[in-house]
């Protein structure tokens, strides 16, 4: 499974993703343009000293993006799409997802662009919210939809009692940009 952000505008959403990312053991996909640095110390401080354990991607476009994440699987990558949105769709608890699925989630401020959304309507998975209520963070919509999604393709979740065992390379000061490796396949 791998979590994408398109076009996160917020350092501190994307900290919080990319620390969810390292305690899941799940890649993390950032979709340019980006609406901060990578050296952003936000983005530093909502991430905390797990950097060390996130597997960070940034992509130049969307296309990028599915050029490189249809090599991860054998499956279609338009099969494994799961976009996130606040319109339409089947609710994150009707959805059934796959361990190979791509969760993509869009901006804070507009959500998917139409681009990505319109051509793919049956991809749309929402999670239900009152008609007063606009939409929810994007934190907390990557990590409920992120645990929901895993539980129900079957996933194992960390088999943890709560225990905290910090590794040694957690200790050292590393910084989102350092841990970023760039596809543009």
């Amino acid at each position: 499974m791998h979590l994408v952000l398109v076009h996160p505008e917020i350092p501190h959403n994307t900290g919080c993703a990319a620390r969810l990312a390292a305690a899941l053991g799940l890649p993390l996909h950032l979709v340019e343009p980006l609406g901060f640095s990578l050296e952003d110390k936000y983005l530093k401080r909502a991430g905390l000293d797990y950097w060390p354990l996130v597997d960070l991607v940034v992509h130049s476009d969307f296309d990028a993006a599915l050029r490189a994440l249809a090599t991860t699987s054998a499956r279609p990558i338009e099969a494994r799409l799961r976009l996130l949105t606040a319109r339409g769709g089947t609710s994150l608890f009707a959805t059934d997802f796959a361990p190979d699925d791509v969760l993509v989630f869009g901006c804070e401020s507009k959500g998917l662009p139409p681009a990505i959304v319109d051509p793919r309507a049956d991809r749309r998975v929402y999670v239900p919210i009152r008609p007063a209520v606009r939409s929810l963070n994007l934190a907390n919509v990557v990590c409920l939809a992120t645990y929901t999604a895993m539980v129900r393709a079957g996933l194992p979740l960390p088999d943890n009692d709560g225990a905290h065992t910090p590794l040694p390379e957690m200790k050292d000061d590393v910084r989102p940009l350092s841990r970023t490796r760039r596809i543009d396949a």
